[in-house]
């Protein structure tokens, strides 16, 4: 069950957004300048939640109240498990040994250059099956 918000609870919200810019006030007052980014979420029947994060040049003194959300880190341990699961063993090698940075001479060089391609198609070059670009 989600907690509803007391009236104490909820400040005024205008957001006037234009293209790739944005006009955030907080009960009137304009925090532009100081928020990186924000997330609006609006769920039928709920109060909507603003989230802002703040810019590492804002104003560290903030005053006034907040709804406070404790969060975790999501754990990207399934997520690698069901990466790695879905290669083709024999592709996998055939990538690396294909590497260009393989034959280096340094030490660990084939497990090195395995991390590197696993690292690459994680986040999405070169996927699996494509051929590593000639260099030209």
């Amino acid at each position: 069950m989600t907690p509803t918000p007391t009236p104490s609870e909820v400040q005024h919200v205008r957001i006037r957004a234009s293209g790739p810019t944005a006009r955030l006030e907080l009960d009137g007052h304009d925090v532009s300048d100081q928020v990186a980014s924000y997330r609006l979420v609006h769920t039928a029947g709920q109060v909507p939640e603003l989230l802002l994060v703040l810019r590492p040049n804002a104003n560290p003194d903030w005053e006034g109240t907040a709804r406070v959300v404790v969060g975790e880190a999501p754990d990207p341990g399934p997520a690698a498990a069901q990466f790695l699961a879905a290669l083709d063993p024999a592709e996998t090698e055939r990538a690396v040994l294909n590497r260009h940075d393989l034959l280096d001479g340094g030490p660990h060089e084939f497990t090195r250059a395995l991390l590197a391609q696993l690292a690459e198609w994680a986040l999405g070059k070169r996927q699996p099956g494509e051929p590593e670009p000639v260099a030209g």
